[in-house]
This record gives structure tokens, C-alpha cells and sequence, in this order.
């Protein structure tokens, strides 16, 4: 099994500017351990659909990560593409993926929280045919010079997007079955056109708001099969997925769930219920932890993206210990 660790850069009400320090230094904590890729959660909100909590702008924090580190990549995990438009973003990967000498990691999600939507004016309706007119124009932005293209959201003619980027950064599409949080408009079963985006990226990574696993080795098998059908090598795509972990040193389940329940309810929120939290995070004692990764990874997982549910750095090492390093081949 490969590991991320997706890096606690909430942005509590009470963010101070010694926080972000602290966050710098734990990006050094995770380039020096055991991870590939430090990655960033997008939500422009609060989105209470899922989350009591909203997070630092992905771009911004990478760009700070790059800074502090040399040898991990740097994901988003997974960026919110119809909430932006394609030229400032192409500029803005191109930006990035230099800066960082080729480290960036493009991970991309449709959205589904309406208030996010409506407070930049895009219809929610329309998150998945813009998200693909987007990654396509990108594309085109990050390739050739002279862009010309017309679209059903964005037209553009004889456009150039310096700087020009060697290689491109790889595309994570994240998506997946959502049996839990009921409270967003995404369904339970993998959408035909998720699955036709998964087809043209390079990794997949597997939602852990409101999915179990379960749900993940479903949605795995599903992904396979529609790119075999397609005529890909199933093999040839990164099968991943994204959990929240918190790690208690006890042998005791509901010694560790009390204390791993406040934790999840601080990022979470309140609106959700004790047995929905447990049902789609990873959280239990060691052993049960352990368990779930392992039954995803003999399902066919191979790349987990770890997010701890607190900054502390004595956690992440605990993280380390007891989710990743038992599962390094």
C-alpha cells in the first residue's frame, strides 16, 4: 500500500497566524516520513451537507508547501473545478506545478455543496458538464500555444498561458458511491458520466465523506469494469481513496471512540449522527483501523490518502506508527 497525507489545514474561526506557522512545519514532519504526496482539501464554505469546518484555498497552501518542502508532490484532494474558471486555473496549475519542479498533483471533484455554488453564481446543475469543458480547455492551455476554443461555458481565441510546463501534471478524479450524509445531492450508486471521467485520469481516489468500505470496494470493482469495457487496462489506472483518522493507543473500542467522536464532531459538525460518523471513518482501535485498510487493500486499493483529524504533530507520528508503516511493503 502507497500513502498521502492530506494535511489538517482547517481554517478554524479562530485561525491565528502562529496556526499556519505550525502547519508549515508539519508539512517539513510529513516530507521527512513515510508519505508520496502532501495533499489539501478544497470547500470555499462550511459546507454542512458533510463538514462543520472549512479549510485554507488549496492553491495558496500548496504554494506554501512547495516552499518548505523538496521531495513529496503536492495534491489537491480534491479541487473544486466548477467553481473556478479554466483560464485563471490553467494559469494557476502552470504556476504551481513550476514552482514546485513538477510536483503538482491534479486532483479534481465536481462539488455538490449548493451554497458553494451559488455564492459564485455557477448553477449546481451544471457542476458536471462544466467540470469536464474545463479539464478539457486546461488541457489545451497546458499543451499547445494559440489556444482557440468554444465551448457550451467559455470561448477563448488565439490564447497562450505562460509559463509552459514540461510535463503535465497527473489527474486524480475523485468520486464515488455516497450511502451516508444524505444531506448533499450526490446518489449511491457511481454516475456514468463520474465513471467516463475516471476513464481519461490517471488515478481514482474514492470518497470517504459518507462512504464505508463497503461502498469503496464496490465503486472499485465498478471502475475496473467500466474501463475494461472501454477498452483500457484496468491496471493502468492509481486506485485510491481519501479517509479522516484519529489514533488512540488503547485496546479498549470505546475508550478510543470517546475520544475519537469530539474530534470527528469538531470537523464533521453536529448534524450528523454518532453511528453515520463511525460508519464512514476510520475510527476504532488500532486493530479495527488496521482491519478496515486491510480489507480495502485486498480489494484492490493501493493508494490511501490519510487526514488527520487534529494538527498535533505527537498524531501524525502516532498515524505513522500505526496506520502507514504496517502496511509498507
Amino acid at each position: 500500500m502507497r500513502f498521502g497525507l492530506r494535511i489538517p489545514s482547517y481554517a478554524w474561526p479562530d485561525l491565528a497566524y502562529e496556526d499556519m506557522a505550525q502547519l508549515l512545519d508539519y508539512c517539513r514532519r510529513v516530507e521527512d516520513g513515510p508519505y508520496e504526496d502532501i495533499w489539501v482539501i478544497d470547500h470555499l464554505l462550511v459546507s454542512k451537507g458533510v463538514y462543520g469546518v472549512a479549510w485554507i484555498d488549496p492553491m495558496v497552501m500548496l504554494s506554501a508547501a512547495a516552499g518548505v518542502t523538496s521531495r513529496v508532490g503536492l495534491g489537491t484532494a480534491a479541487l473544486v473545478v466548477p467553481l473556478r474558471h479554466p483560464v485563471m486555473l490553467a494559469k494557476e496549475v502552470a504556476s504551481l506545478h513550476m514552482v514546485s519542479g513538477g510536483r503538482f498533483r491534479f486532483g479534481v471533484a465536481v462539488g455538490w455543496d449548493p451554497a458553494e455554488f451559488a455564492a459564485v453564481g455557477v448553477p449546481l446543475k451544471e457542476r458536471g458538464k462544466r467540470t469536464d469543458e474545463a479539464l478539457e480547455l486546461i488541457r489545451l492551455l497546458l499543451t499547445e500555444e494559440n489556444v482557440t476554443f468554444e465551448g457550451q461555458f467559455w470561448r477563448v481565441e488565439d490564447l497562450t498561458i505562460y509559463p509552459r510546463v514540461p510535463d503535465l501534471p497527473p489527474v486524480w478524479v475523485a468520486g464515488g458511491t455516497l450511502t451516508h450524509a444524505p444531506d448533499t445531492p450526490d446518489k449511491p450508486f457511481m454516475a456514468k458520466t463520474v465513471l467516463e471521467r475516471i476513464f481519461r485520469a490517471d488515478g481514482w481516489m474514492a470518497r470517504s465523506s459518507g462512504s464505508d468500505p463497503g461502498d469503496v470496494k464496490n465503486d472499485l470493482a465498478v471502475v475496473r469494469q467500466h474501463l475494461a469495457d472501454k477498452g483500457r487496462d484496468p491496471d493502468s489506472l492509481i486506485y485510491g481513496a481519501t479517509q479522516f483518522v484519529h489514533v488512540v493507543e488503547t485496546s479498549d473500542r470505546d475508550a478510543a471512540l470517546a475520544e475519537q467522536m469530539p474530534r470527528l464532531i469538531d470537523v464533521m459538525g453536529r448534524h450528523r449522527t454518532e453511528e453515520d460518523l463511525r460508519a464512514s471513518y476510520l475510527t476504532g482501535t488500532i486493530d479495527d483501523i488496521q482491519a478496515t485498510i486491510a480489507e480495502l487493500q485486498n480489494a484492490g486499493l493501493e493508494y490511501l490518502i490519510v487526514t488527520p483529524l487534529v494538527g498535533d504533530p505527537e498524531q501524525l507520528d502516532l498515524v505513522t506508527r500505526h496506520v502507514v508503516e504496517p502496511f509498507l511493503s
